[in-house]
């Protein structure tokens, strides 16, 4: 099966971890990321993070295959396959970037926390490999 780049299957994960701790949209929408008072509120906003992480790696994403297929358009035929190398790179880095957080959550197990951890988990990791492609679209 193959997975869209710009779809993180974490997203659903998460959805459902918020409303298993019983968070509403209209509950998340009057939230204030400044200052969160509750665990509830720390676990939206963690959230959050992830979403606009998400977004940019998507941003960053598009930004290397472009440049990618741009270097492969100047090489011979037998010597392309940046734009390919890069597709199968993120097919393989979401399932170990979302593996890599599960992990991390584990030891949070049935905790109102562990939503949290892994919202701050896939953020992190999703900003390192946003780096990691901004730099590629660069060179």
């Amino acid at each position: 099966m193959k997975l869209p780049i710009s779809i993180s299957p974490t997203k659903l994960p998460l959805a459902t971890l918020l409303a298993l701790c019983g968070l509403h949209t209209a509950t998340a929408q009057t939230v204030n990321c400044t200052t969160p008072t509750s665990q509830a509120e720390m676990t939206i906003c963690a959230g959050r993070d992830y979403e606009a992480a998400d977004a940019e790696l998507n941003a960053a994403y598009k930004k290397a295959r472009a440049a990618m297929k741009s270097y492969d358009a100047e090489l011979p035929a037998d010597r392309r396959g940046n734009a390919k190398a890069l597709l199968e790179a993120q097919r393989a880095w979401i399932p170990y970037r979302d593996a890599a957080c599960e992990a991390e959550g584990f030891p949070f197990q049935g905790g109102t926390i562990r939503p949290m951890i892994i919202a701050e988990c896939l953020a992190r990791l999703t900003r390192q490999r946003t780096d990691d492609l901004r730099t590629l679209a660069q060179n």
